[in-house]
């Protein structure tokens, strides 16, 4: 699930950009600062029509004007990205894309809110390249690159006969059914967006983006429970994308709600030497308080030994290699919170009684996978 093909950055931002706030920089000086707002109110006008080509002279004159303004650097970014997917040269479509990532990155050292800003910086490579094709059909695959480059003029109309005679050329085709869904949420046709939505959800259940997408007409719509749960199924389907977890987190900025995942801390490790033998790490903090039952840790350790030694080659045997699994992990928890809690104990320490309480429910790999995966573990993700 982590290394499927990121959809072209240039749709995730027209998507995103439906949610974004207003300028909210504070003032330059007097008169020019009147000269600064009228661009950018201007500006903000021509984005909500999906006119990012005629913004970005606009984007551009303010960024020298007010160098310090980072949502102006993240939507100049974005027009950039827009005017990429205008220019058949190679050569220059790629410095355009090189710039869109270096003007991502400045608003996010200058202090950008929006929650996809990480998203945004790592869908773009740092050579500028293109994203891969979105059809092997090369007759779809160029419909689809000129709709892109329709919608970010503003085009709409004509950008949604493209990307619909690219689904005719290829039904599989999960972008064209995602970005038809774009133009009519961008015409404020939320029913008819919600169609495409799901259309492209029926082509591909395991991709996050038609749930997240289909969260913003609902958002603006005021349906913010409803949301929720479109935010809640991106995640589920790809909770190592940034674009996932962003989703989730803009959520919660637009409704003031505080996201976290359950807090535990284990203090305890095991790392393994040169000659592949186990050490295993002891906070002695955890062994200080009488009731609070932390000298169970040790038997975390001791359980990921085993794994480790034996237990591993017996429970993958098609893996050649050691890795750190989500069954190892979960095995090792369960038996901290089995010794904790064994004969009627009570023990005091909170990160155990938030593990004994993930185990009651059943919710321990969940809460693995979603809040504490590592390399190994996401590998069980799709199985599990």
């Amino acid at each position: 699930m982590t290394n499927r093909k990121l959809i072209n950055p240039a749709s995730q931002f027209f998507c995103a950009i439906l949610l974004v706030m207003v300028w909210s920089a504070p003032a330059v000086h007097a008169q020019a600062n009147d000269d600064v707002e009228k661009m950018k109110a201007r500006a903000g006008e021509l984005l909500k029509q999906t006119k990012y080509t005629d913004a970005l002279p606009l984007l551009e004159k303010i960024a020298q004007l007010d160098p310090n303004d980072a949502e102006n650097h993240y939507y100049l970014a974005s027009a950039l990205i827009g005017q990429a997917a205008n220019t058949k040269d190679d050569k220059a479509r790629k410095a355009l894309r090189v710039r869109s990532r270096n003007e991502f990155i400045k608003a996010k050292e200058l202090g950008v809110t929006f929650a996809n800003i990480d998203a945004m910086i790592l869908s773009l490579p740092v050579d500028g390249s293109d994203a891969g094709a979105f059809s092997t059909d090369t007759d779809a695959d160029d419909l689809m690159k000129k709709g892109e480059a329709l919608f970010s003029q503003g085009k709409l109309d004509d950008a949604l006969k493209s990307y619909q005679k690219a689904l005719q050329l290829d039904p599989k085709l999960y972008d064209a059914a995602l970005f038809s869904g774009d133009v009519y949420l961008q015409q404020g046709k939320f029913p008819q967006a919600e169609v495409w939505y799901q259309k492209a959800i029926a082509i591909d259940p395991n991709r996050e983006t038609a749930y997240r997408y289909s969260a913003t007409p609902l958002m603006k719509q005021g349906k913010t429970e409803d949301a929720m749960a479109r935010y809640i199924e991106a995640f589920i389907s790809e909770p190592y994308s940034r674009f996932a977890r962003a989703g989730l987190i803009g959520w919660g900025q637009a409704t003031k709600t505080s996201l976290a995942h359950p807090e535990v801390n284990i203090p305890t490790s095991v790392t393994v030497d040169e000659k592949g033998n186990s050490n295993i790490s002891l906070d002695p903090r955890a062994l200080s308080g009488k009731d609070d039952g932390g000298a169970a840790w040790i038997v975390y350790g001791i359980t990921r030994t085993v794994w480790r030694k034996e237990k591993f080659a017996k429970t993958f045997p098609d893996e050649k290699k050691y890795r750190h699994s989500l069954a190892e992990e979960a095995d090792a928890l369960r038996a901290v919170v089995n010794l904790a809690y064994a004969e009627g104990k009570k023990p005091t320490n909170r990160s155990l009684a938030v593990l004994k309480k993930l185990v009651d429910e059943d919710l321990l790999e969940a809460y693995l996978l979603l809040a504490r995966p590592d390399e190994g573990i996401a590998i069980d993700y799709p199985a599990y």
